[in-house]
């Protein structure tokens, strides 16, 4: 009797261990990995708040006629830079990756900050004019007539040539983001470990991963209960670029 149970024991033993080593098996190699963030992801800096303030302070120190920083950032339209990331998975949680600013882009983003900032510049300065006591014409195309023949040159050249610099410069930004190396996944952490020659050695992010979307969130307490998007700032949104 005794040896019938140690048997049936037994055999449930090899049972229950067969059937986790399955399941382990199968959670190892075929369950769904949300560390897996390999692929070619493409975000959209947001340059908007930055030039704004630039734009502002800029008017403020040549006392121009009052407009607030709200103003002159709704005028502010894609103000964005496109980088690229590319994330390709060596091993479970770590793999290779590259990261670089597109200078098309950032030109294309300089142009739309410059006018977006002359128009609000063009309003400034018909205002002014109506204070002045100016009885000519003072819409968009009047102003920029008068900039032009005051000046020699556009009002967005103007501002380009003479008024801030409402981006970092394309060298600044590539030193923040270009670059190469090898990655690793632990936690909901994501660590860049950068190839030497470059300005940054080590990035260290918090990830999460939304279908399409790789949300990239600055570094916080690993041990922080219910993190969240939402709890916070995120860096930057990337989105998967479809296959080729």
């Amino acid at each position: 009797m005794r040896k019938a149970v140690k048997n049936i024991i037994f055999t449930l033993l090899l049972l229950t261990l067969g059937v986790s080593t399955a399941l382990l098996t199968y959670l190892h190699f075929f369950a769904a990995d949300d560390a897996d963030i390999s692929g070619e992801w493409t975000a959209q800096l947001d340059m908007t708040e930055q030039a704004a303030v630039a734009a502002f302070s800029w008017l403020q120190d040549i006392e121009a006629a009052a407009v607030s920083l709200e103003q002159v950032e709704s005028c502010m339209q894609s103000v964005t830079i496109q980088v690229n990331l590319v994330l390709e998975r060596t091993a479970r949680s770590e793999g290779t990756f590259r990261c670089n600013i597109v200078p098309e882009s950032y030109e294309a983003c300089k142009q739309a900050a410059y006018e977006a900032f002359a128009a609000a510049f063009r309003g400034m300065l018909a205002e002014r004019l109506h204070m002045a006591g100016y009885t000519g014409a003072v819409d968009e195309e009047a102003v920029e007539a008068l900039v032009t023949e005051t000046f020699g040159m556009s009002t967005v050249s103007y501002l380009m040539t003479c008024g801030p610099a409402l981006l970092p410069s394309l060298e600044a930004l590539q030193a923040a983001y270009d670059g190469s190396g090898t990655y690793k996944t632990a936690e909901g952490i994501l660590t860049r470990q950068f190839d030497a020659g470059t300005a940054v050695n080590v990035r260290t992010e918090r990830f999460i991963r939304q279908d399409a979307s790789l949300i990239l969130i600055e570094e916080t307490d690993a041990d922080a209960p219910g993190f969240s998007a939402e709890d916070y700032p995120v860096l930057y949104t990337l989105k998967q670029m479809p296959a080729q």
